[in-house]
């Protein structure tokens, strides 16, 4: 652990946040495929500022009766059965997702991960879905707590799209970049750590 007068375990109530955004065949967790999968784990620095740290990335074959929507393909430019994409069982994917979180998580010494997402219901669905499908027994991530940027970002930008937030908070953003789970993480990382700081900043934390 970090020896500063800041500590993440401090600030979120033990939670430690992992920035998750996914690429899905639909809109349906538990029929719709799970398609890549980017998670950016958080740290301090010895000022107390939230910072992105460790990114992991997955491409993800469809699980066995996945439903394909063409429109969802479409959107997100996916072509699920590209050999070029390096995609990883479902399962595999999400092991060590789990396995690298958790050794963060530890490092932190926070009790537990939570999950941070744009319209983070949607993407907590699919990660709780695949989870299940993948019988993993103790996932790291809280089943229900989440921190949506959306939320906050309309809350503290004024905006709730990610692009337009990320404007706002002067965070360069290529739109031609935007809809791979890997880019999208990224940027929703910088722009909760941007919302987190801006919070302590204003002397909202740490209270005196």
């Amino acid at each position: 652990m970090a020896d500063s007068e800041y500590q993440l375990n401090q600030r979120f109530r033990g939670y430690f946040p992992v920035i998750i955004d996914v690429e899905t065949a639909g809109f349906n967790a538990q029929t719709d495929a799970l398609l890549e999968l980017a998670a950016v784990t958080t740290k301090m620095d010895a000022e107390g500022n939230l910072i992105p740290d460790k990114t992991f990335h997955y491409h993800i074959v469809p699980f066995e009766g996945a439903n394909l929507e063409q429109s969802a393909l479409d959107f997100n430019g996916i072509d699920p059965y590209c050999a070029l994409r390096g995609a990883v069982p479902e399962s595999e994917a999400l092991k060590d997702l789990c396995k690298q979180v958790k050794k963060e998580q530890k490092e932190a010494d926070c009790q537990r991960c939570v999950i941070v997402a744009h319209n983070a219901s949607f993407d907590q669905g699919f990660v709780n879905a695949a989870m299940e499908r993948s019988r993993i027994k103790r996932p790291p991530f809280h089943p229900f707590v989440s921190f949506d940027t959306t939320s906050l970002a309309g809350l503290t930008l004024g905006q709730t799209v990610l692009v337009k937030a990320c404007e706002a908070a002067q965070i360069e953003f290529d739109q031609n970049e935007a809809h791979s789970a890997l880019y999208d993480t990224s940027k929703t990382a910088e722009l909760f750590c941007f919302m987190v700081n801006k919070w302590k900043a204003l002397g909202g934390w740490p209270r005196a």
